[in-house]
Parts: structure tokens; C-alpha cells; sequence
């Protein structure tokens, strides 16, 4: 939405000229999860607690770690 701060990105990972990016937010009561590749939307989830979505993005980020995406700020 225009006008909206992007949400605080938790990490970033590179491979080959490409970055994915994960963000949290607050979404109302719940805490929204969103995975952005290149800076489009990827996928977005909901939560209802910010530990379990944290929990979430610390597990996709040593997926790709396995993959051969590296760290990068």
C-alpha cells in the first residue's frame, strides 16, 4: 500500500543474482510472515504468535542455507 514503512526484513539470502528477503509485521492481533524474492511478494502467513513466525522464517532460512543460499544484509 502507498504511503505504508516496508515491514522489518529478518534476514536476506543470496544465490546468484537473487535475494529472498523475510519480513514480519503486525497484521491486527496476528503477525504476518512475508517472503519476498527479488522484492515481489513470495508468500505471506499469518500468526497468531510472534515466536512461531519467527520460529517459521529461522527454519525456511537454514532450508535454504542446505540449498546453497548464503547470507546477506
Amino acid at each position: 500500500m502507498p504511503g505504508l514503512a516496508p515491514a522489518p526484513r529478518l534476514w536476506r539470502m543470496r544465490r546468484r543474482h537473487h535475494h529472498i528477503d523475510a519480513t514480519l509485521a503486525r497484521a491486527g492481533a496476528a503477525w504476518q510472515l512475508t517472503f519476498l524474492r527479488n522484492d515481489q511478494p513470495m508468500i505471506v502467513w499469518r500468526y497468531d504468535d510472534e515466536a512461531a513466525a519467527r520460529a517459521e522464517a529461522d527454519l525456511r532460512r537454514r532450508d535454504l542455507e542446505r540449498a546453497g543460499w548464503t547470507s546477506h544484509w
